[in-house]
């Protein structure tokens, strides 16, 4: 059987990625294999994909995807050398291409990209860098790749630490927020049932409104903030207490730590 592609790790970003392929059209599941370490997640894979092959050791000469935890990225890349992989897209965080690049043959294409957890529902955030030896068929393939979980974007390598603090970790600051909100419609009297439903349909509310008028946040803000109404009150209140500049810090910090968990 002829694969198009194998992720190397099932979990759940390799999952992730698996499942918009398939939803999407981008291969047939006799085009895909997974390899996956641990036997009861292999079984389950297995289960749940129909006709992949799921398997624990790297096929030959086939394109891999790097889906593996930062700290094992050179030993799984090692073993893709072994098995005569030339093209190889990598979400593993931190892990630069020339890092890769000496794990693999010399003449490996490499591919890095940032991606970040809505890619499980689809509606993931992606940014790519193309390594020393990739050319644009190379970020074409990745792309295709990842635009069945989302939204992807080209850059410079040397950005991928910025966007691991913007949109890496961003998720992370939403559900910050939704914890708040939640917490505060508590404190102004509603039940916590009441509080998380209105919190998570407000944050998706928002976040649809944002991306499909094409308005920019400042004048969707200042639509629903009239003089001296409601909203204006709450926006002093944020501004009053430096929220603008603490989300900038919380992005420059995450910045600064990706760079330092990449040596750059």
């Amino acid at each position: 059987m002829a694969h198009r592609l194998q992720l190397i790790g099932g979990g759940r970003m390799g999952e992730a990625l698996l499942g918009g392929l398939l939803a999407g059209g981008w291969a047939r599941p006799g085009d895909l294999a997974v390899v996956e370490k641990i036997p009861d997640r292999r079984a389950e894979l297995a289960d749940h994909f129909a006709e992949v092959t799921v398997t624990d050791t790297p096929l030959e000469g086939v394109d891999a995807v790097l889906a593996v935890k930062p700290d094992v990225a050179a030993e799984a890349a090692a073993l893709l050398r072994e098995a005569g992989v030339g093209r190889v897209l990598s979400i593993a965080a931190g892990v630069t291409t020339a890092r890769l690049q000496a794990a693999l043959d010399e003449g490996a294409r490499v591919v890095r990209a940032m991606p970040n957890t809505p890619a499980l529902v689809g509606a993931g955030a992606a940014a790519i860098a193309a390594g020393r030896h990739a050319d644009d068929d190379d970020l074409a393939w990745a792309t295709g790749i990842l635009e069945a979980v989302g939204t992807v974007v080209a850059c410079d390598e040397s950005l991928l630490d910025a966007v691991t603090g913007l949109s890496g970790s961003g998720p992370a600051y939403v559900f910050w927020l939704a914890e708040a909100l939640m917490a505060a419609g508590v404190e102004v009297g509603l039940t916590p049932a009441m509080a998380d439903a209105l919190t998570r349909q407000t944050l998706l509310g928002a976040a649809r409104l944002l991306v499909e008028s094409g308005e920019s946040p400042a004048d969707l803000r200042a639509a629903v903030t009239s003089p001296g109404g409601t909203t204006a009150r709450g926006i002093a209140e944020l501004e009053s207490r430096g929220t603008a500049a603490a989300v900038v810090a919380a992005v420059v910090a995450a910045t600064e730590r990706s760079r330092e968990l990449g040596g750059s």
